[in-house]
């Protein structure tokens, strides 16, 4: 797994153990492909990575791609201790470090305990979690995001995602094989 683009293109990232040697459930990283056409959609929409909110982080490739990819800040949502150590890790392989808070919590939680408006919220929840959907719902409205703020939600293509999340509308919907990736934009006031 590696930066695909922007200041830390290249860049190594380190990854969890897999599941059978750690007795965790497994991670799923985004591959390469989705990160890229996720962010090949952000670029031609416009979106800002000023401020990002990573949304259960698991190594925080998602959210250090936007960094990468703009001069912005970010918060990491990941409620596994040892993924919010790789975290912390690759933010400081990447230099990023000083660009980012990790919160270790529940995403479910976190709404009360984050400081918004962020222009961009990156959701990638495992595929099993059943209340996924209302935990990032949660985020998307005040005080968490604002005219123009832009949420991406990665989920599996059994799972279906609403229309609408919170305040925000469905602006495009893409599959790749097993993951659809349906981005939500805030097209008025929040």
């Amino acid at each position: 797994m590696r930066v695909i683009g922007g200041s830390a293109r290249g860049r190594v990232l380190k990854s969890l153990p897999p599941p059978r040697a750690s007795g965790r459930p497994g991670v799923r990283p985004t591959s390469d492909l989705v990160r890229g056409v996720i962010f090949d959609m952000l670029d031609a929409m416009g979106a800002s990575y000023a401020r990002v909110l990573d949304l259960y982080a698991g190594t925080g490739a998602l959210g250090i791609e936007a960094l990468s990819r703009g001069e912005g800040t970010a918060d990491f949502v990941e409620q596994d201790a040892e993924a919010a150590r790789i975290i912390r890790a690759n933010l400081a392989l990447t230099g990023f470090d000083a660009r980012a808070n990790v919160h270790v919590l529940p995403v479910a939680r976190a709404a009360p305990r984050l400081r918004g408006p962020y222009t961009l919220v990156l959701a990638d929840p495992p595929y099993y979690d059943t209340g996924a959907i209302a935990a990032v719902e949660a985020m998307a409205g005040p005080p968490h995001i604002a005219e123009g703020s832009v949420l991406v939600l990665e989920h599996h293509r059994r799972t279906a995602a609403p229309d609408a999340l919170g305040t925000m509308a469905l602006y495009r919907r893409r599959r790749h094989g097993d993951t659809v990736v349906s981005i939500y934009e805030q097209e008025g006031p929040a």
